[in-house]
């Protein structure tokens, strides 16, 4: 059962309000979600705890209400070129939540090429705004299908500045340097340790530790007493369900 005694919140719907809860407390900033449960999560939190953030139509018109996924803003309260755009990604007014096809326990990401990157097996986006997004402001990262393949102890090329490398180069790539979360269909995982290496932050309703762990392809610390990740409340489901995404667009991302 859900919260609030209704139909139980899919594993989906579990993840929007993880992704939703990684822009909690930040205040008036741009939220940049890729992918359509991050997208979820971002327009979630301003609907309910977090006001100020402020959302794209994913082009460069800020929107002054909440549509459906797919669908235009019925209002628009600003204008933002690209010129702007990057005002707010070198000052550190920005948290995007970007995918990764790699990711270590430093938080490195990949998403250029799988392989030796002088010849690589797979050429995927290149390495797009990914360093600059790291280094100048708050980064999370989302990842529909938590595996041994996606988790991996070293990436084949970094794209997005992981805390050792950031640490190596100094106060200019850790002044906005922040990797907040990471969410996966299975858990929510931060750096949180003295190390600054990835950890479990929260385990997804009926996922153990050991399920965590046999799916990622390094040394994980998981807490004695982690906590659960948790379910939507009544009212967030509705909103999930009637408002932000009633195509149930959410459920094709998470096959668990």
């Amino acid at each position: 059962m859900s919260a609030g005694g209704g139909p139980a919140a899919s594993r989906a719907e579990v993840c929007v309000v993880a992704c939703a809860e990684a822009w909690r407390g930040d205040g008036e900033i741009l939220a940049s979600p890729t992918g359509v449960i991050p997208t979820a999560g971002a327009r979630l939190a301003k609907l309910t705890f977090a006001p100020d953030l402020l959302l794209t139509d994913g082009e460069a018109l800020l929107m002054a209400d909440i549509p459906a996924l797919g669908a235009k803003p019925r209002a628009v309260e600003g204008w933002l070129p690209f010129r702007r755009h990057l005002a707010l990604v070198t000052g550190g007014r920005r948290h995007a939540m970007m995918g990764a096809a790699q990711l270590d326990r430093h938080g490195n990401q990949n998403i250029s090429c799988v392989g030796d990157w002088r010849r690589p097996a797979r050429q995927l986006l290149g390495v797009r705004g990914a360093p600059a997004n790291t280094v100048n402001h708050p980064t999370s990262y989302w990842i529909p299908r938590h595996s041994p393949r996606v988790l991996v102890p070293r990436v084949d090329m970094v794209s997005g500045v992981g805390y050792d490398r950031a640490a190596a180069a100094g106060p200019s790539a850790t002044r906005f340097h922040r990797i907040r979360r990471v969410v996966t269909d299975l858990a929510v995982l931060d750096f949180e340790t003295p190390d600054r290496t990835m950890r479990v932050r929260s385990l997804h309703p009926g996922v153990t530790a050991e399920e965590v762990r046999a799916a990622t392809g390094f040394p994980l610390d998981v807490p004695a007493d982690v906590p659960r990740t948790r379910s939507p409340s009544a009212t967030e489901l509705r909103l999930i369900r009637e408002v932000i995404d009633p195509a149930a667009l959410r459920e094709g991302e998470v096959r668990r």
